[in-house]
């Protein structure tokens, strides 16, 4: 039998065109999986047992994070009360140019990607000044990494992107090298971690910084405690509901025998630590019963979700040395209410750049 000769298929920008009109994934989009359905439930079953077996109670923040927690969290950005989004979204645009001059990145990796809004500012400086190749969303949820990874793809056709499924405390030495790296851990969230995780993660990450990649870290600071926990704890409940999705991710993940709604919500300020806790409090006695435990809770006993360490810039500073990096760069508002730093691994800056690099080390925005 003779085969019929096919027809010639497009190629180049040509083929790019024709499956953005055609509504299909770009070619220049792929995902890498290093997290798998069996491994999310298994990490998910090891947190459930550690962190609901001992007193105080409990969970990481990651199990927020379905497609429902994703979505509330973006609802979050948007509230009055929640700042963080919109000054760290005004210093990227004040900044963006500059860090692109700077760092004169090739690879730009977001971790924690989500859907990568605020990640066109920097995509949009670094193809400005024409080094931009590759763009790395990491994330913990493959629908919104697929999602925003495939966007980003369609409206960037030049640049090839490359997703990555996983968890920054346990893949990180799996982000994809090569090239001039621009590694962004924006939106505060380095501030989830316990100080033992934030030191493992950062000693982590520039272990696996080569001479010339840079990180570009936001960071929440410290300040009123009372504006810190009106922005966990917004009038409207968002919050709330997003805290208790959690327990929304144990009933459909595990099974687990609950009421999220016998649990109320709880922000407050630890001046100690210098950090908001995000809390889940029983309403009742009750009994929770979730895989093969059935787990107690007195009437007021608190279940711990989450913590957002605020920062100075000295412990930034501290912290980031002590992995081996060098902080270079600060900006911030004059407020004083977020940061963004620019820290590096060996010699990294451009010659011609030094000078410049060396008068803009502090720059401010306005409040």
């Amino acid at each position: 039998m003779t085969a019929l000769p096919s027809s010639p298929q497009p190629t180049g920008d040509e083929g790019e065109q024709a499956r953005r009109r055609a509504g299909m994934p770009s070619a220049r989009f792929r995902l890498d999986r290093h997290l798998l359905p069996s491994s999310m439930r298994a990490a998910l079953e090891a947190d459930v047992r550690a962190g609901l077996t001992v007193s105080p109670k409990t969970l990481p923040p990651k199990w927020f994070y379905d497609a429902r927690g994703s979505e509330l969290f973006s609802r979050i950005t948007t509230l009055a009360e929640y700042y963080p989004t919109r000054r760290e979204r005004d210093l990227l645009r004040a900044h963006s140019t500059q860090i692109a001059e700077l760092t004169r990145a090739d690879t730009l990796i977001e971790l924690g990607s989500g859907t990568s809004e605020k990640t066109r500012t920097l995509l949009d400086a670094l193809r400005q000044a024409d080094t931009l190749e590759r763009y790395v969303p990491f994330d913990v949820d493959e629908s919104v990494l697929r999602e925003a990874g495939q966007a980003v793809a369609a409206e960037y056709p030049e640049v090839g992107v490359h997703a990555v499924l996983g968890d920054f405390e346990h893949h990180l030495p799996l982000l994809p090298t090569g090239g001039r790296r621009l590694i962004a851990f924006l939106g505060g969230t380095i501030g989830k971690l316990m100080p033992a995780q934030r030191a493992a993660f950062l000693h982590t990450l520039a272990s696996t910084m080569a001479p010339g990649d840079a990180l570009l870290l936001g960071t929440d600071l410290v300040k009123d405690p009372v504006r810190l926990v009106a922005a966990y704890d917004d009038a409207a409940g968002v919050t709330a509901e997003f805290n208790r999705n959690v327990l929304h991710v144990l009933a459909r993940e595990l099974g687990a025998d609950l009421d999220p709604e016998a649990f109320a919500h709880v922000a407050l300020w630890d001046p100690e630590h210098e950090w908001v806790e995000m809390r889940l409090r029983s309403r009742t006695d009750q009994v929770v019963q979730v895989l093969d435990l059935a787990v107690p809770f007195a009437e007021g006993e608190e279940l711990r979700t989450e913590v957002s360490a605020k920062f100075r810039r000295s412990r930034v500073a501290n912290e980031v040395e002590a992995a081996g990096m060098q902080l270079s760069q600060w900006w911030t508002d004059t407020d004083g209410d977020y940061a963004l730093s620019l820290s590096t691994k060996g010699v990294w800056f451009h010659r011609a750049l030094r000078p410049a690099a060396e008068r803009a080390d502090t720059q401010l925005l306005p409040g």
